[in-house]
């Protein structure tokens, strides 16, 4: 009997370990970063005003059995396609815009209340369609103030212009818009295109009008190095005709000099040879006159005073 009754005690109290477990279990829930708990049925402040819940964010919470029931709101992002048909510019032109956004439920004070009094429950599918709705709206809203060439040209203006449009919008139902951008911009009117052919037009003209700057300048730049190496030649030209004029200048005056010794000893040779000449042809009258004087004057001398 008494091991019966310890069984017996053992089994009642495995079951309640085993309910304890269970409860528990069915009470506290785990929290994801990338999702927030909402437990319904408790009273908090939130700025000026009370709501009928309480947030768990990236952690667990305990459910008050009987007086709250646990809601989740997915954080992840959303990618939204977006397609405007038929959306008018600003002066009238139809245009067909197509992007791609990024939004998610704000995980912020107070903007996530907004979106847990709008999407509470709801599936993800539907809170994608309101967003779409809203972007798309903005879209054509902001397309309303550009002129098609500032929405194909610049597309970042473009978007950030839809971001600061859509952001207050996003932020009343609770949303947040991470990222925009426009993927193409078309019309059906052909009016993109023929200033993509205009821009094109004026584009080559830059071009060829660039090309011919560039030859005109190719040009004068080829006729001033010419004239710079003719005018380097030319003075190349001028100097070595002074040196070749300068050299034959001292050379005519290195001949002069060298004829004007060479006649000055032909003459001072001839002179030399005159006065030796001179002085033969004196003695040779001296010996004329010794002579003379010997044989003919002073035996005639002798004959005279004898006679």
């Amino acid at each position: 009997m008494i091991i019966e009754s310890i069984l017996v005690v053992i089994g009642i109290l495995a079951v309640a370990v085993v309910t304890g477990a269970m409860v528990i279990n069915k009470l506290i829930h785990i929290c994801a970063p990338n999702e927030v708990l909402i437990f319904s049925g408790t009273h908090r402040q939130v700025g000026k005003r009370q709501v009928g819940y309480r947030l768990v964010q990236g952690g667990r919470g305990i459910r008050v059995p009987l007086l709250e029931r646990v809601d989740k709101l997915d954080l992840t992002n959303m990618v939204i396609d977006l397609r405007v048909v038929g959306a008018y510019s600003k002066g009238g032109i139809p245009l067909t815009v197509e992007g791609v956004a990024n939004v998610k439920v704000a995980s912020n004070e107070p903007t996530i209340s907004n979106a847990i009094e709008r999407f509470l429950g709801k599936p993800r599918a539907e809170i994608v369609a309101v967003a779409r709705e809203t972007l798309e709206g903005n879209l054509r809203g902001v397309l309303a103030t550009l002129t098609p060439q500032e929405v194909n040209q610049d597309r970042v203006k473009f978007a950030e212009s839809l971001l600061h449009e859509a952001d207050h919008d996003l932020t009343q139902l609770g949303l947040g818009l991470d990222t925009l951008k426009i993927q193409n911009v078309s019309d059906d009117k052909g009016y993109l295109d023929s200033i993509g052919r205009r821009q094109t037009a004026d584009l080559l003209m830059r071009s060829r009008v660039a090309e011919a700057e560039n030859r005109a300048l190719a040009a004068e730049r080829a006729a001033h190095n010419l004239q710079t190496q003719e005018i380097a030649k030319l003075v190349a030209e001028i100097s070595m005709a002074r040196a070749d004029a300068k050299r034959r200048i001292i050379d005519a005056q290195t001949r002069k000099e060298a004829m004007v010794a060479e006649q000055r000893g032909l003459v001072t040779a001839a002179v030399a040879r005159a006065t030796g000449e001179v002085k033969v042809q004196n003695a040779r009258l001296d010996q004329v006159r010794y002579k003379l004087l010997a044989d003919q004057i002073r035996p005639a001398e002798a004959k005279r005073r004898q006679m």
